[in-house]
């Protein structure tokens, strides 16, 4: 813990320290009691006898279940980062604007994504376009949507038949990660760029940048570091989210891990659940790994060296950060 105070933590004392360690102390036996009063019971009742662990010994369960269930999973997950990471970009930069048309849009936009759940965006992107799309097909705008669905949602696998839109499970899960993700990222940028001091901003224009210089040149790279941990985490949010494939029979871990394997080896559902916990808190983990080591090269650079979100922002210019003499004194 660190011993200097912040705008979030006001740094302990001796005696608040002291207290600290007794309390967690106490905290840690008590959950190791909790755990062990777990394990006898579940031992009690027979849930880590060697017959319901055997199956995760077996090449086949892992080949033809656990690791196509892993594959779908990252999958869903890499398209969706991506693509939310995308939209977020350009829906938190529009709702940074001058122009109340394209601010408005996008605030409305946001908002409406991020207040719908993700399972009913799920829901909705795998049912709707099949009950709809018939109806526009014999519309006006029947040959834009065939037109879109064979030039671009093709990549997603959505195939059009006698206009009927057919929208497979992969890409149903990815439409609700990237609107309700891409909204909360958009939010998340829209913050790191406010967050960087207004100075810095004041800088840029006094020398004649216009606004898409500042953010370009200014704002952006700085707010890159302000912003890695909250991306990293609702990125981490991302991928545990891939589980709600399960509305729409998408083959992802959870699916495949903890409901095939024991509907299918003798009911083994506590085993299958801490393998498959064990899968995803790895994965976790190594996304959170890899976040680190990015956030640790980009503060070592002078054009990202920002607070953090939760940080001393509003201090004064540090040694990464760019000031009125930095920008004069190189080409514009």
């Amino acid at each position: 813990m660190s011993k200097e105070a912040n705008v979030l933590f006001d740094a302990p004392g001796p005696r608040a320290r002291a207290r600290n360690r007794v309390l967690t102390a106490i905290s840690s036996l008590v959950l190791l009691g909790l755990l062990a009063l777990l394990v006898v019971r579940l031992q009690d009742r027979g849930q880590f006898a060697g017959r319901l662990w055997d199956p995760f010994l077996e090449w086949k369960v892992w080949d033809g279940l656990i690791l196509p269930g892993l594959w779908n999973t990252l999958k869903a997950a890499a398209v969706a980062s991506v693509l939310a990471i995308l939209f977020g970009v350009v829906f938190g930069l529009a709702r940074l604007s001058d122009h109340w048309w394209v601010r408005i849009p996008a605030a409305v936009v946001v908002e409406f994504f991020r207040a719908i759940p993700l399972l009913i965006l799920i829901f909705l992107a795998f049912f709707i376009p099949n009950k709809v799309s018939p109806s526009i097909a014999e519309s006006s705008l029947g040959t834009f949507q065939r037109v879109a669905v064979d030039n671009f949602f093709f990549i997603f696998g959505v195939e059009i038949n006698a206009g009927t839109v057919v929208v497979p499970a992969f890409a149903a899960v990815v439409f609700g990660l990237v609107m309700y993700n891409g909204s909360v990222l958009a939010e998340i940028v829209r913050a790191g760029v406010l967050s960087i001091p207004k100075g810095q901003s004041e800088a840029a224009y006094s020398v004649g940048l216009r606004k898409n210089g500042v953010l370009r040149l200014v704002l952006l790279p700085q707010a890159v570091t302000v912003m890695m941990p909250a991306i990293v985490s609702q990125l981490v949010v991302l991928l545990k989210d891939t589980a709600l494939g399960f509305i729409i029979a998408y083959g992802e871990l959870l699916q495949a891990g903890f409901k095939q394997v024991p509907a299918n080896y003798g009911n083994n559902i506590i085993p299958a659940g801490i393998v498959v916990g064990i899968i995803y808190i790895g994965i976790n983990m190594s996304v959170s790994r890899l976040a680190t080591l990015l956030e640790r090269r980009s503060r070592r650079s002078r054009k990202t060296a920002a607070k953090t979100m939760g940080g001393d922002v509003g201090m004064p210019a540090g040694p990464g950060m760019v000031t009125a003499g930095e920008i004069g004194s190189g080409p514009v």
